[in-house]
């Protein structure tokens, strides 16, 4: 399909127009010859798509049939959220909810959750996405024999309802479907997402297949990038490409040493890059260790580095790991972080500016669910640091917003190192803004997108 895009602004440059051939940009200029088919861009400023570098697609699919905790300040908020689903549904049924966190109500197992879903079968997840906590009922339906280490037991070997890490086992018992993805596709769609690295340990070929065939079908219409915890290869037709090997630190299982440089060492026989989950501190030393240990490759990379202490920054720049962060969870997350972390520690919590001075690359994400999909509310929190209470966290992190916009615009290929543009030859994933591009950043907002293109496709507005 051509496409000619007419007045936009291009990196700086107004009343532009993008002239586009089978999914690419072949001409940029002004007053380029009209065709059949034409987007008046209206003086909006067209930049490249943006690429969430962290998310996880079956589980925000399955939010939405989910009781959300987000935001729930008390155990009897709590109670009263997941009573309200139990009350809609028939005895016996699955409830699923999800975002808790032990400030809430404290630490859950199956005898809190029988009082309070005695007729129904619940798990909750936390809003880690570490730990599921279930009712004696969903035990029950589980089954017996095969159980795995994750599912946590007390002195006398039963089951406490806490399961660790197990979501692949836990899925298999339950034998639910998949949820449709097409609601998500459109979601990021309108924020102006064209691409997106899907950051599941958990993603086998039978999970890859489901996403491919929604690629395949329109239904997610963004460029997909997956992790695996194990082997994964790349369908001919280019469906989805194959990301770094995810490994999952827990400070409370930390995995044997040796275990986990040989986990490495299967990725760089695969020919990947590996990803490790650091939050904590510890989990950040771990990782550390194992990469002076193994030897780190470009590729690999630090998810989301909650907690980066300044004496691991001249570890990260040494050994050239970039770093994914998710800058929204200061806003959502952050007042919980004020009052529960040593205020001397404040500033190591989700670095950025600190991290791109001392020359550690830094890319952007989500990591939806467990914050929100919208790329715009991390950019300006990037910018201005502002918990939801508007209580300011690590001050000397805040980035200019050219710079939490650009964490958002690099290659997926080659998160940190490889900026896309709007440049005659560059594949046409575009997002195209309602206003020029200082208005878009100086005020951040999903409401500005007016249109997403993906390979010269519009696919949003």
């Amino acid at each position: 399909m051509s496409l000619l895009i007419r007045n936009v602004e291009v990196a700086g440059r107004p009343g532009l127009d993008v002239r586009i051939e089978a999914g690419r940009i072949v001409g940029i200029g002004s007053r380029l010859p009209r065709i059949a088919n034409e987007l008046d861009g209206q003086g909006g400023a067209l930049i490249p798509g943006l690429c969430d570098h962290h998310i996880h697609l079956f589980a925000l699919a399955a939010r939405a049939d989910s009781v959300a905790l987000e935001g729930a300040g008390t155990a009897e908020e709590v109670m009263s959220r997941i009573s309200a689903a139990l009350a809609t549904r028939p005895a016996g049924t699955w409830v699923r909810a999800i975002g808790y966190h032990e400030t809430m109500a404290g630490d859950l197992g199956r005898n809190e959750l029988d009082r309070l879903a005695p007729r129904h079968r619940l798990r909750i997840q936390h809003q880690t996405g570490s730990l599921w906590m279930l009712n004696s009922l969903a035990l029950q339906s589980l089954g017996d024999g095969n159980c795995p280490e994750g599912l946590e037991r007390d002195a006398k070997g039963r089951p406490t309802g806490r399961l660790w890490r197990e979501d692949v086992w836990l899925r298999s018992r339950i034998n639910a479907p998949p949820p449709p993805l097409s609601a998500i596709g459109r979601m990021l769609a309108s924020f102006g997402v064209t691409a997106v690295t899907d950051a599941s340990v958990t993603t086998d070929v039978g999970s890859a297949e489901k996403l491919a065939q929604a690629h395949r079908s329109g239904d997610l219409p963004q460029r997909l990038k997956l992790m695996s915890g194990g082997y994964l290869s790349e369908p001919d037709d280019g469906a989805f490409t194959v990301g770094p090997v995810k490994v999952l630190l827990d400070d409370h299982a930390l995995p044997d040493f040796d275990d986990f440089l040989g986990r490495i060492a299967r990725a760089r026989g695969w020919g990947r890059s590996v990803a490790v989950h650091c939050v904590t501190s510890a989990e950040l030393a771990f990782a550390l260790a194992a990469f002076e240990a193994q030897g780190a490759q470009h590729g690999d990379r630090i998810e989301h580095g909650g907690m980066i202490s300044s004496d691991a920054i001249n570890s990260l720049q040494h050994l050239g790991l970039t770093v994914v962060t998710q800058s929204a969870f200061v806003r959502e997350r952050g007042d919980r972080y004020v009052s529960g972390v040593d205020a001397a520690d404040h500033g190591d919590l989700y670095r950025c500016a600190s991290l791109l001075t001392a020359g550690v690359p830094v890319v952007g994400s989500s990591d939806a669910p467990y914050a929100t999909p919208d790329p715009w509310i991390a950019i300006r929190t990037a910018v201005d640091r502002l918990t939801s209470t508007g209580a300011v966290l690590g001050p000397d992190e805040r980035v200019s917003p050219d710079v939490a916009l650009g964490m958002y615009l690099d290659d997926p290929a080659a998160p940190g190192s490889r900026r896309r543009r709007v440049e005659v030859g560059a594949p046409a994933d575009l997002c195209l803004l309602r206003t020029p591009l200082r208005e878009a950043i100086d005020s951040p907002d999903a409401e500005l997108v007016r249109a997403t293109l993906v390979e010269g496709e519009v696919v949003y507005g």
